[in-house]
């Protein structure tokens, strides 16, 4: 004759205060990611009497009160949530209890936890780390009091594992960054090689320009340019940005006729470095943290650069255009004035 099924009452998650205070983080939500959904635990329910054959198969017995709402209840009830700390985002990927019988008479049980956490930045999910972890229990057929405090422990140990990470990373880890401060160096350094750094106390000269002339009609070239270059680390949750931004001129590529070398002419070269400078210093007071993201800031910092070479080609051609090269001297002296006021201002020369 065949037995009945035998329901399984549902298992009631009891809440824990846990032995640590998490102070870096809070749980803003909790996602069920599980691929079974039906129930959390699938149990061998006890034998009807001390006669009755032992279910060989595992019945599913969600937790009380369904088990999305229990977990919730679970994990936010366990710790005051502080909500001026980083909002966290638990993704459950798998929370399962499920039992086997080992013939002995006796029940096996093993629990699975899967999560992954988010950090929500700005309104936006930032992946951070994944977790897997259970546990094993047997049990008398008769008696399922071990089977919630195996699963509570194997969920406590998911949260002690992010409260973990968490105190080491926030400080350090870039995803986990509360802001971002941008820090500048001018590359002056000059050597006696193919590239002149621009600095204020070291200005260009003609020993600078070491390529041979070529056949056109203009007296000299000089082959200005700026580049940056750096990188970021992380100190006490914010990101510092070091920029070092190198405005400099290639000997190589620059030139001057025999009949040019006058410091008239010196002067108009050495005002094409000046641009190149100005462009540069423009450059740095667009990368301010206001104008940047922490998910982001290299590519914004890119696109400002790309935007500012662009300013600086424009510039060196305006000024060619409208001092004949140098060859209309009011224009010239106009440009001079406006330059040096530029410098001034941006504190490069007095």
């Amino acid at each position: 004759m065949a037995q009945p099924t035998v329901k399984v009452t549902p298992i009631t998650l009891r809440t824990e205060p846990l032995k640590f205070t998490p102070k870096e983080f809070y749980i803003a939500e909790v996602v069920d990611d599980r691929t079974d959904k039906k129930a959390v635990t699938y149990l061998i329910p006890p034998p009807t009497s001390s006669t009755a054959p032992l279910t060989a198969t595992a019945q599913p017995a969600d937790l009380q009160g369904g088990g999305l709402q229990a977990i919730q209840d679970f994990i936010k009830q366990s710790w005051p949530q502080n909500s001026k700390l980083r909002p966290l985002i638990i993704r459950l990927k798998e929370c399962q209890v499920l039992e086997t019988t080992n013939g002995k008479g006796r029940v096996e049980g093993r629990v699975r936890i899967a999560m992954a956490f988010e950090y929500r930045r700005a309104g936006k999910p930032v992946h951070l780390v994944e977790y897997r972890g259970g546990a094993r229990y047997g049990r008398p057929t008769g008696s399922l009091t071990v089977v919630e405090p195996t699963l509570r422990q194997a969920l406590i140990a998911g949260l002690s594992y992010i409260n973990t990470w968490m105190n080491q990373e926030a400080g350090k880890n870039e995803k986990l960054a509360t802001g971002i401060q941008v820090n500048f160096t001018d590359y002056v350094r000059n050597a006696e090689d193919d590239t002149v750094f621009y600095a204020p106390n070291r200005p260009l000269n003609w020993n600078d320009f070491t390529a041979t002339p070529r056949g056109t009609r203009y007296a000299a070239l000089v082959f200005p340019g700026f580049a940056y270059q750096g990188g970021s680390e992380v100190v006490n949750g914010v990101i510092q940005l070091n920029l070092t931004v190198k405005v400099y001129v290639i000997r190589s590529s620059s030139w001057v006729k025999p009949i040019a070398r006058d410091p008239y002419s010196l002067n108009h070269e050495q005002r094409h470095f000046d641009i190149v400078k100005i462009v540069a210093e423009r450059f740095k007071r667009k990368i301010q943290p206001d104008s940047l993201t922490l998910e982001d800031y290299n590519s914004i910092v890119q696109y400002k650069f790309i935007e500012s070479y662009r300013e600086m080609n424009r510039l060196q051609e305006k000024y060619d255009s409208e001092t004949g090269h140098g060859t209309n001297h009011g224009a010239q002296e106009a440009w001079n004035s406006r330059l040096a006021a530029d410098l001034r201002k941006y504190g490069i020369k007095e």
